[in-house]
């Protein structure tokens, strides 16, 4: 049974289906955090890794089975994929099992500001090709 209740949760770049995903303690803390809205944040799904060799121990599908049983239990679960899961980019607008597909978001707060939600991917092209960026001495 959860003990700490939040507005929202943001997770981010899980890797699932790498060796590099430490599903015990991503599963350590679903089963003790509940929120009303819980964004996941692009790389949830390693499709880069996957392709090169299948690895999915129960550990990490346990953790899609919490993430799904948060969204049949009135969990709103906004999944915006990244580059290393840009696979469900193609589904964007869908729903699969309570989980809605988001290219972005515009986040809330409980006292009305508002944040752009999306995974960092989208600002590759513009740090490696702005010409403002170079000029500016960042790189």
């Amino acid at each position: 049974m959860a003990s700490l209740h939040y507005r929202t949760v943001w997770l981010s770049d899980i890797h699932l289906g790498s060796r590099g995903c430490n599903a015990e303690f991503l599963l350590d803390f679903l089963t003790q955090v509940e929120s009303e809205r819980l964004y996941l944040v692009g790389d949830i799904i390693d499709l880069w890794k996957l392709k090169n060799g299948w690895y999915w121990p129960k550990l990490q599908n346990e953790v899609v089975r919490n993430v799904l049983q948060k969204a049949a239990n009135s969990t709103e679960v906004i999944y915006i994929p990244g580059n290393h899961d840009e696979f469900f980019r193609d589904y964007v607008g869908k729903n699969f099992g309570g989980i809605r597909i988001e290219a972005q978001a515009i986040h809330v707060t409980q006292d009305g500001r508002r944040f752009l939600v999306l995974h960092g991917d989208k600002f590759d092209s513009i740090v490696y090709h702005s010409k403002w960026v170079v000029v500016s001495g960042w790189l």
